[in-house]
């Protein structure tokens, strides 16, 4: 059992950036952390725009000024519009609520490797001394 979990770590060890440039993989990670939160923040406004249009097409489509100027059919096709506009809002969200907690378990792994990189250039001094 001991093996298995010293491969493990081996193979995971691996896979990290070397402690020498770890200033650069730093920045590196902050940049992209820092564009995985504009591109949330822009799915956010995205779900709820459509969201909120629906909501207004279903207001104006059941208001008292819209009722007796609208046929029935054109009723029935905002209601419609107004019911797809806020379903596709919601599974916007949903998206966006999805995309957020991949985005904080990357940020929560990426300060791990990065504390590790710390930890393996610290001891990479200390052995050097």
């Amino acid at each position: 059992m001991e093996n298995g979990s010293k491969g493990l770590r081996e193979r995971l060890l691996a896979r990290l950036p070397q402690a020498d440039n770890v200033a650069g993989y730093r920045e590196d990670t902050e940049s992209m952390l820092a564009k995985h939160e504009r591109a949330l923040f822009w799915e956010k406004v995205t779900a709820r725009t459509i969201t909120w249009l629906g909501f207004a097409v279903l207001m104006f489509a059941n208001s008292t000024w819209a009722r007796p100027r609208l046929e029935s059919n054109g009723t029935i096709v905002l209601d419609a519009t107004a019911g797809l506009l806020i379903f596709a809002g919601a599974m916007s969200a949903v998206e966006f609520l999805i995309n957020r907690s991949k985005a904080d378990l990357l940020k929560e792994i990426k300060q791990v490797q990065l504390q590790v990189l710390e930890l393996q250039a610290s001891l990479q001094k200390d052995g050097n001394k």
